[in-house]
């Protein structure tokens, strides 16, 4: 007969094992960079779901013969979402008020995306690259996975429940076998694809990762056969599976590529083993006690806490801490701190909380009443043994026993013939709880959790005082509140060197502990981005004819062609024409993303890499025909890779730019302006409680490397290179100020206002080198 209600079962300790050891491994890769796979843990996760969950779903179906959408859903909802929102309005209220106008804002967006069970969708579409050091990372980056989960959560109960409505509850099982198979070799198959040609998309995409939640639902559907593996067998494979998932995060690389696919496979093989094994065991696992110990019990059942928890920390530490070897250790303790406080306080009251629907747990489920138990057959054994003989012990004849009354045994029990049966209620086991009212739900909640939540929160509160109180007495903590403006500078002097007085402003912005009033602000300039460039729409990918600036009929007539650091100085080169009193013109064009050389360099924008080609023929067969005066060829100074993958050295790129270069026909009149330096991420350094320095950045060996090269290729070729550090660094250092002004907004391209800013000086070193003179 079936049962109205769904019982869920026992929680099994290695699978909450392999949830501590997931979750530490993730922790430890995001704090610590270490283990190397540390991030294999989330694939870890995702078979444990979609086993977890489809063995649920089977169980369901086979008491009840139905699956409840709206029990499953509701049971989902007060797992999950409690402790998700307290983080996702905590993390957005933080980074609107710690990160500055244009982060807050997207972390506000990211927050309501990930709420939305979509993060994974949108970091795709950003482009986000997960392995990649930007600095400014999302402090929700983590919820990519979460959103995989809940999108398989809103799709895999409904393809179940029209599986059981055609094939029954009988074959239920062998239809979400084949079923999960099938998704596994589709899923795998075009995640092997994607990950070698999207790595960006394959990574966050539900479909290259629904494989994973397949292999989970694989197993479980598998669990009738697997209950018949002897429990040594199984014991030996949950061992290696769990030798199997360590030496994955220990040894594979996720950024070497190849990911998810085929890397992930050895975890989830390994995963596998360890939920397959022990499928005949008891569900506590005592032989796999690495995994099944107190500890990692309980680390298990806070694992999700803990995974909402730790990502955040990680991006706030980066932005508000500063450098010490103290900082992995306040981050490692914030993380435990706040994730076993969500866990106590909210995950789990919440979860069973009476108010949102929720029923306590099977062991205090005193509310439901439970049914009168049926009359059960008391049968008394007549037997040849002396009163009060025990059964079970042995008789020795002579020996006598206390009299007492005759035992009731099960009939299934009986050991000697029935002499009589009798019909009788039967004792209700004393571990049973009494039926109590539904009204008394909201007490023996407020019983079990009251407690506990008084004193997690007491808890977290002395903790984190002392710990404030630690990291302010050490000087390890952060620095909160506005920092004064610095004070308002007298006008420069004027010395009639434009680059020296460029070279002054420089070197005061490298000194300077405050921010001064920019006008533009950092926040108007990072938003405008390259929208406010005068030559974006001569350098956009649907380009098709070329900017000008000065006089059509100047004697002097420049070229200025390249990628996005071309476009950057064009507005130095506007101002130049301007300037000269009809005495120069300028024409730009280029495409932002694609370098202007002879070979293809790989860019992740498919329009980029669609036009490139033939915007720089297109280029070239102007300069032919226009025969200026000078061209200026300005490309990225960092690697990369050509468009068959191959790896492109310095020593490659520069020769490539000037094969480029010299397919103009320009000869001596041919100019390489080498871009300024990589700076750091501005949406990460600059914050309302950052100080400048935060901010300055070194010229790194890759620049260096190529702009030797760049010089050294000019001297020998008869042609011109020029060097940007006088315009953008001083003593090695460039500040992300000079003057008012911000000089760039993000970690490469200069600003409108400064590239104008820095157009006398550039002027001037073209005129040392005898530039500006009719061909």
């Amino acid at each position: 007969m079936d049962s109205p209600i769904y019982t869920p079962a026992s929680p099994r300790r290695d699978i909450q094992g392999l949830r501590a050891l997931a979750v530490l491994a993730v922790i430890g890769a995001h704090a610590a960079g270490w283990p190397a796979g540390g991030v294999l843990g989330v694939d870890v996760f995702f078979v444990i779901s979609g086993f977890l969950i489809t063995g649920m779903l089977l169980r369901e179906a086979k008491e009840t013969g139905r699956v409840s959408l709206v029990g499953f859903y509701a049971r989902r909802a007060r797992r999950l979402l409690p402790a998700a929102l307290v983080v996702l309005i905590a993390v957005a209220v933080a980074g609107w008020f710690m990160f500055n106008r244009i982060r807050g804002t997207q972390t506000l967006w990211d927050a309501a995306w990930a709420a939305a069970f979509a993060s994974n969708w949108n970091f795709a579409a950003q482009g986000t690259d997960y392995f990649a050091d930007t600095g400014a990372v999302s402090p929700v980056q983590h919820f990519w996975s979460l959103s995989v989960e809940e999108q398989f959560y809103l799709g895999w109960p409904l393809l179940l429940l029209i599986a059981l409505a055609l094939v029954g509850r009988r074959r239920l099982a062998v239809v979400v076998g084949v079923a999960s198979a099938v998704i596994v070799a589709a899923s795998f198959g075009w995640a092997l694809v994607q990950s070698d040609s999207q790595a960006t998309v394959a990574y966050f995409s539900t479909l290259t990762r629904a494989w994973e939640l397949g292999a989970g639902a694989l197993v479980a559907a598998l669990v009738p056969v697997l209950r018949r593996i002897p429990r040594v067998i199984g014991a030996v494979a949950q061992w290696l599976g769990a030798a199997g998932i360590v030496a994955s995060l220990l040894l594979i690389d996720p950024t070497s590529g190849g990911f998810p696919a085929p890397w992930a496979a050895g975890p989830l093989a390994a995963t596998a083993l360890v939920l397959a094994g022990g499928v005949a065991g008891d569900a506590r696992q005592r032989h796999l006690f690495p995994l099944t110990n107190p500890v990692a019990v309980f680390l298990g059942d806070a694992s999700y806490s803990l995974y909402l928890w730790h990502f955040p920390v990680v991006v706030f530490a980066e932005t508000l801490l500063p450098a010490s070897e103290f900082r992995l250790w306040i981050v490692l303790g914030a993380s435990l701190v706040l994730g076993l406080a969500s866990y106590l306080i909210v995950e789990q009251p919440l979860r069973y909380a009476p108010f949102l629907g929720g029923m306590p747990r099977p062991e205090a489920r005193a509310a439901e009443p439970e049914p009168e138990p049926a009359p059960v057959p008391v049968v008394v054994a007549t037997t040849t043994r002396p009163a009060g003989w025990t059964p079970g012990t042995r008789y020795f004849p002579g020996s006598t026993r206390p009299t007492v009354a005759p035992a009731r045994v099960e009939p299934a029990a009986l050991a000697a013939p029935v002499a009589a049966v009798t019909t009788a209620p039967a004792p209700a086991p004393e571990s049973a709880p009494a039926p109590a009212p539904r009204g008394d739900a909201t007490a023996a909640w407020r019983e079990r959790f009251a407690a506990q939540m008084f004193l997690a929160t007491a808890g977290l509160v002395v903790v984190a005082l002392a710990g404030a109180l630690w990291a302010t007495a050490s000087g390890h903590g952060p620095k909160f509140g506005l920092p004064e403006l610095a004070p308002v500078a007298s006008a420069p002097q004027v010395s009639g060197d434009p680059t020296a007085d460029l070279q002054a402003e420089l070197a005061a912005a490298a000194a300077a502990d405050a921010w001064p009033d920019l006008n533009p602000s950092l926040d108007r300039v990072m938003a405008a981005s390259s929208g406010a460039n005068p030559a974006h729409d001569c350098f956009s990918p649907g380009a098709t004819t070329a900017c000008g600036w000065g006089s059509g009929d100047a004697p002097v007539h420049i070229w200025l062609v390249g990628d996005s650091t071309a476009m950057a100085y064009a507005p130095a080169f506007r101002r130049i024409a301007d300037d000269s009193a009809g005495g120069i013109r300028v024409s730009a064009m280029g495409m932002y993303g694609c370098r202007f050389t002879d070979v293809l360099v790989e860019n992740d924008d498919p329009q980029v890499m669609a036009g490139c080609q033939e915007r720089k023929a297109a280029v070239r067969a102007a300069i032919l025909a226009d025969k200026p005066d000078l061209v200026v060829m300005s490309n990225a100074f960092t690697l990369g890779r050509a468009a068959d993958g191959t790896d492109l050295s310095a020593d490659a790129l520069i020769a490539a730019q000037r094969r480029e270069a010299a397919s103009y026909g320009m000869g001596e009149r041919m100019l390489h302006l080498a871009p300024p330096p990589q700076g750091v991420s501005l949406a990460a350094c600059y914050t309302p409680t950052s100080s400048p320095k935060a901010c300055d950045s070194a010229v790194d060996g890759t620049w260096r490397t190529m702009e030797a090269l760049s010089e050294r290729a000019a001297t020998k070729a008869g042609d011109h290179a020029m060097s940007s550090l006088p315009f953008t660094c001083v003593d090695g250092v460039c500040p992300p100020f000079a003057g008012t002004l911000p000089t760039k907004y993000d970690q490469t391209h200069l600003t409108v206002e400064f590239a104008e800013h820095i157009a006398p000086a550039l002027r001037q070193a073209l005129d040392g080198e005898g530039l500006l003179k009719p061909r």
